[in-house]
């Protein structure tokens, strides 16, 4: 394994000591690729994922944009689907990414979406 993927990995195992989603309060865990971001919000209670958006999803893969804005997009798209469950407050699960870029864009995104975290 490469030192940035391990070091990424070390931070992760850190953060999620301390973060537990519920039914009630779920984690919004991201993972981000060189050229997608995907988000699901989990139940860690039941071990079961109640929504997930990405941004290979076709309507907002369709768009030409940056991948900063395709990830307020995919914020937004999330932050529509915990709406539908009836969620307004979430955990906020980076998964080891610095809160930069892409990272901050889906976070705004998704505040600007109604979540609360």
């Amino acid at each position: 394994m490469s030192n940035k993927f391990s070091a990424r990995k070390k931070i992760h195992f850190r953060i999620r000591k301390s973060i537990i989603g519920t039914a009630a309060k779920p984690r919004l865990s991201v993972f981000r690729s060189n050229k997608d971001i995907y988000v699901q919000l989990i139940d860690d209670d039941n071990g079961a994922t109640l929504a997930s958006a990405s941004s290979r999803d076709k309507d907002i893969a369709a768009q030409t944009a940056t991948k900063g804005d395709k990830s307020k997009m995919v914020g937004e798209a999330i932050a529509r689907k915990a709406k539908d469950l009836g969620l307004d407050t979430c955990v906020f699960d980076r998964s080891g990414y610095l809160y930069h870029g892409r990272i901050k864009s889906l976070a705004d995104g998704a505040r600007e979406g109604g979540l609360q975290f």
